[in-house]
């Protein structure tokens, strides 16, 4: 990829089209209220659009107001098309979507150079889809950012939430965690397990298996970094692919988490 990561997914997870895609995003995204205080971290599913999008549109919402505040965004999801072991971060200089192109915090990754669980490869993020599917609605709420881009492979949880510490910085920096929670599982079945998974994670207890999140690591990290900052976890949606555009039998479970300062 060298110095740009292109688009993988455009025309399969959201549209190609740069105008069809700002009015879907846009869509989702109305009617949901913006918080008069941003949250400091959000979990986010990463399906196509149709089934998932209507979900992450609620934690995007949220930042609405926060156009000049947040300036850099810590992207995290789970690899899914390649092994790694470690965490990857790319050597591209910008990721492009239909929309734009976001520049690659250069700076905040080398910061992460001495840490041995980082990697330094664009050929994870190359077919990623977990990453590149919140860049639209990134760009609809936030404008202009720069981006810390992270794809996690077969790490520690607790190595990833160091990762999270080296990046945390002060308010001008979001973090975001993209996973889906379980897959194929019958509706009522599915139902029930994501409703356990999502309890757990508000009562930010870590310890989640794939099978309950294909982004149980980046999770457990965030709920680490969350207990040490003190936040609240918040729940905004809670779903699956069979209450939008698939059947029941064989879904995949959907939610959207803020995390926020505890109220003072």
């Amino acid at each position: 990829m060298s110095a740009l990561r292109p688009d993988a997914v455009a025309g399969s997870f959201y549209p190609a089209d740069a105008a069809t895609l700002r009015t879907l995003t846009d869509t989702l995204l109305a009617g949901h209220p913006a918080a008069a205080q941003p949250p400091k971290l959000l979990i986010v599913p990463h399906a196509g659009y149709a089934y998932s999008g209507a979900t992450a549109a609620t934690a995007y919402a949220l930042l609405a107001g926060a156009r000049a505040r947040i300036t850099r965004v810590v992207l995290l999801g789970p690899a899914h098309r390649v092994p790694l072991r470690s965490l990857a971060a790319p050597q591209a200089q910008a990721f492009d979507t239909p929309l734009g192109r976001v520049p690659v915090d250069r700076a905040a990754l080398a910061s992460l150079a001495d840490l041995p669980q980082v990697e330094y490869r664009d050929w994870p993020h190359a077919n990623e889809h977990s990453l590149e599917v919140q860049l639209p609605f990134l760009q609809c709420v936030l404008g202009h950012f720069s981006l810390v881009p992270l794809v996690i492979g077969d790490a520690a949880p607790a190595d990833v939430a160091e990762v999270l510490e080296r990046l945390w910085d002060a308010d001008e920096t979001l973090i975001v965690v993209s996973s889906d929670l379980c897959h194929y599982l019958p509706y009522a079945q599915a139902q029930a397990a994501d409703r356990a998974t999502v309890e757990r994670i508000l009562a930010l207890e870590p310890g989640l298996h794939a099978h309950q999140a294909c982004g149980a690591i980046g999770i457990d990290a965030a709920l680490l970094a969350a207990r040490r900052h003190g936040l609240v976890p918040r729940l905004l949606d809670l779903c699956n692919s069979g209450d939008t555009a698939g059947d029941r039998q064989r879904v995949v479970g959907y939610a959207a988490i803020a995390f926020e300062a505890a109220p003072r």
